[in-house]
């Protein structure tokens, strides 16, 4: 097998994106708050890289731009379900203080 040597080169920091938006993915159930800063780390990562793919493409990889871009994905929908996590945590501690609050009021 004979290697090619095209002269064109990853984008920086692809791969990091990528780990970090799967890791946004993993940690969002759990740990929201977690799962929300890989995933705004992963997308902030991206936006130089995925800019200078968009100015010269000719001069990287695809392989390392579809990297890039499903690592972006994978924080964007990481920090959706974050969110959406946080707030149900949020809600449900506010519901609990307000069946406490209520329980008090109504015994006391």
């Amino acid at each position: 097998m004979e290697i090619i040597e095209t002269g064109k080169k990853d984008l920086p920091n692809a791969t990091a994106v990528l780990v970090l938006g799967i890791l946004s993915l993993v940690f969002c159930w759990c740990y929201g708050f977690v799962g929300l800063v890989l995933g705004i780390i992963a997308v902030a990562m991206a936006s130089a890289p995925r800019k200078a793919y968009l100015e010269n493409p000719d001069k990287y990889t695809e392989i390392s731009y579809k990297n890039l871009s499903a690592g972006r994905v994978c924080g964007i929908i990481g920090i959706c379900v974050a969110l959406a996590v946080v707030a149900f945590v949020i809600l449900v501690l506010l519901g609990v203080t307000a069946l406490g609050v209520g329980s008090a009021l109504m015994l006391g």
